[in-house]
Formats: C-alpha cells, sequence, structure tokens
C-alpha cells in the first residue's frame, strides 16, 4: 500500500501520485444534461432497435459496444412520456446506475435493450413502450410510475465491463471491488495526461460506482481506510476535470463529498477554493485557502491564490473609491474672497474723479 501512504502523507494541493494536477489540461466544451423542461429536443436520426424501443443519439460515443453479461455503468433521467414526469435522475443522485446486460430487472428491458446499443461516453435519448418497462401494473413504491405508461430516457453510457475482465459487484469480494476502482482511476489519470478530459471523468465515474454508499456504510476499518484512499482521489480528480471545464458548481459538489470524510483535506479545500473564487465567492474561497494554509504552511499554490484574492479586493476598492468620488456630481467652485474695502472705495472716488475732470480738459483744449 505504499501508494495509499504516500498519498497520505503529502498533504499538498497540487502533486500526489493519486491525484492529477489540473495545470495546462484544454478545456473540452460539454457538460450534464439540462433538465428545464422534461426531456431533451433531439432532431438526429431516430433508430428502431425493437418494436417497443427507439433510439436518438444526442452526443456521440467511442469504442466498441457492450456484449452480453457485460457490467454497465450509466446515468440517466426517466419520464413517463404522456405527462413528462420525471421518476428518476441518477445525476441528481450523484450514484450512476450499475447494469449487467441479460440479468436486469424485467422492468429496467427496454432500458437494457438501448445501452446495448451504446459506446461508451454515448448519450441518447431512448423511448421505450410500457411492456417492456414497468408494465401493466405499473409502480406504486419507488420510483412511482402509472400502469401502462410509456417512457423517455436520457441516458449516458459512463463505460463497460466486459465479462472477462469482472463480474457484478455484488458477486465481488472488497478487494476485487477496490482493486476494480484503482485501475479505473489509474485508467482515467492517464486519459487526463493525454488532455482527455471527459472520458477521464467516465473513468473516475465508473470507480466511484465500485464504491457506492450501500458498500461504503458496510465498511470500516482498514477496509473503510483501503476504500477512501481510492474513492477520494477520484473525487478530487473529477473536481480537477469540472474546473477546467467551468463546471464549478459540480466542482464544489465532488469536494464536498471528500470533506465531509475529511474535512482537513488540503486538496478538496485548494479545489473547492479555486471553484468558489471563479464563481465570485471570494470570502467563501478565502476561507478554504486560509484553511488549506493551515495544513500545507509551505505550499507554493496557495499562496498564490490567496495573492490573488488580495489583488482582487484592491482592485474592486480601487473601483468603489472612484465610484463613490464621483457619486454626488462635481464640487461648486469656491465663492470668490470679498475684495478689501478700502479698495474699493478708492476705485469709486478715482471713478467720480474721471467724470468730473475729464469733460474740462475737452473744454480746455
Amino acid at each position: 500500500m505504499t501508494e495509499v501512504e504516500e498519498h497520505q502523507s503529502a498533504p499538498s494541493a497540487r502533486d500526489g501520485d493519486d491525484d492529477i494536477v489540473a495545470e495546462g489540461a484544454s478545456v473540452v466544451h460539454g457538460g450534464p444534461p439540462q433538465d428545464e423542461s422534461g426531456p431533451p429536443k433531439v432532431d438526429s436520426e431516430v433508430e428502431v432497435l425493437h418494436e417497443k424501443v427507439t433510439k436518438q443519439i444526442i452526443k456521440e460515443g467511442h469504442g466498441q459496444k457492450p456484449s452480453k453479461y457485460s457490467t454497465c455503468f450509466l446515468h440517466y433521467r426517466a419520464w413517463t412520456e404522456s405527462t413528462l414526469h420525471k421518476f428518476e435522475d441518477t445525476w441528481h443522485e450523484q450514484q450512476p446506475l450499475e447494469l449487467v446486460l441479460g440479468k436486469e430487472k424485467t422492468e429496467l428491458t427496454g432500458l437494457a435493450i438501448g445501452i446495448s446499443s451504446m459506446k461508451s461516453g454515448e448519450r441518447a435519448l431512448l423511448h421505450v413502450g410500457w411492456e417492456l418497462g414497468y408494465g401493466k401494473e405499473g409502480s406504486f413504491s419507488f420510483p412511482n410510475v402509472p400502469p401502462m405508461a410509456d417512457i423517455v430516457y436520457e441516458v449516458e453510457m459512463i463505460g463497460f465491463d466486459e465479462t472477462k475482465e469482472g463480474k457484478a459487484r455484488s458477486d465481488m469480494t472488497v478487494e476485487e471491488r477496490i482493486g476494480a476502482a484503482d485501475r479505473r482511476k489509474m485508467d482515467g489519470n492517464a486519459l487526463f495526461k493525454e488532455e482527455k478530459l471527459e472520458a477521464a471523468m467516465q473513468q473516475y465515474e465508473m470507480a466511484i460506482a465500485y464504491m457506492g454508499d450501500d458498500f461504503m456504510f458496510q465498511l470500516f476499518g482498514k477496509y473503510r481506510d483501503m476504500a477512501l484512499a481510492v474513492k477520494n482521489p477520484c473525487h478530487l480528480n473529477m473536481a480537477a476535470c469540472l474546473i477546467k471545464l467551468k463546471r464549478y458548481d459540480e466542482a464544489i459538489a465532488q469536494c464536498g463529498i471528500v470533506l465531509v470524510e475529511d474535512e482537513n483535506n488540503v486538496k478538496a479545500l485548494f479545489r473547492r477554493g479555486k471553484a468558489r473564487a471563479e464563481l465570485g465567492q471570494v470570502d467563501a474561497a478565502r476561507e478554504d485557502f486560509l484553511k488549506a494554509r493551515k495544513y500545507a504552511p509551505e505550499d507554493k499554490a496557495i499562496g498564490k491564490e490567496l495573492r490573488l484574492l488580495a489583488e482582487h479586493d484592491k482592485a474592486v476598492y480601487q473601483k468603489q473609491k472612484e465610484l463613490y468620488k464621483g457619486l454626488f456630481g462635481k464640487s461648486p467652485d469656491p465663492k470668490p474672497k470679498p475684495q478689501n474695502l478700502l479698495i474699493l472705495f478708492w476705485q469709486w472716488l478715482l471713478s467720480i474723479f474721471h467724470r468730473l475732470f475729464k469733460p474740462q480738459r475737452q473744454k480746455d483744449d
């Protein structure tokens, strides 16, 4: 466990074998699907996968398609087609679904047909007839689906493990699940170095899926430490990718997951501070950086961010100063000082003198 020990003993905001460095990576356009008014509008060609299942591609994937008994990891949203009532959302829950093709639950038969046609990274819109969904009776527990409800799915295939590579998480030992997650994490790090940020995030999400809440709740002692030593770096690496993708709110959420387990984690504090600063949450960002510096006082990256915040505060102060300076308009000109009364008196006498003697001089001439 040299790798774990090194991760724990190096509380730097940037460095570490388990944790990627987000400097210099290219920005990849894209983001999580939006959910403002039901399923997305898609103009791509409709592909008939089954008489009760059609698919439209939203975003192309890469690589091969999964085979039977592959363990697939996916995010999805689901709506009833008639009322557009959303009844499930794994993106909101931040917990991908694991589905073994050929072993899926009956109500997910249509979804399984759809994802069997998808590549890693692909996002698609599926229309599934009620016969391959929740059936004639529907579901009145969780999720709540009315009887004979056709379903619309927005699905993203995160990735999959072929049958030869592994098995369902429920059939794995603790060591196997942690090992599988660690391999995914390393694959993600390799993709990040190639500046393939979205592909890297898919690997981190798959790693995290191996260690869901139901699994973590069962662990204690050294096994919990082993799991966190893989799981937390995946969340931190996700945050690094999200910051480069300018998805700052999501980055903050990933850091928050780590800070629940380790409230003094320097990398989590640093990256949450970066995301908060980008969102203009200056006071909150400064609080994160100051706390991170407390545990890593020599870290240059933390010092740099604090200096940037100080410069920002100074610039804001100067702008406010200029604003308030001209807020009430230009100051009125000062009143002229009253002239000396003696001078005024002599000027008055001279004017009278000129008027009295000037006509006389002209007459004498």
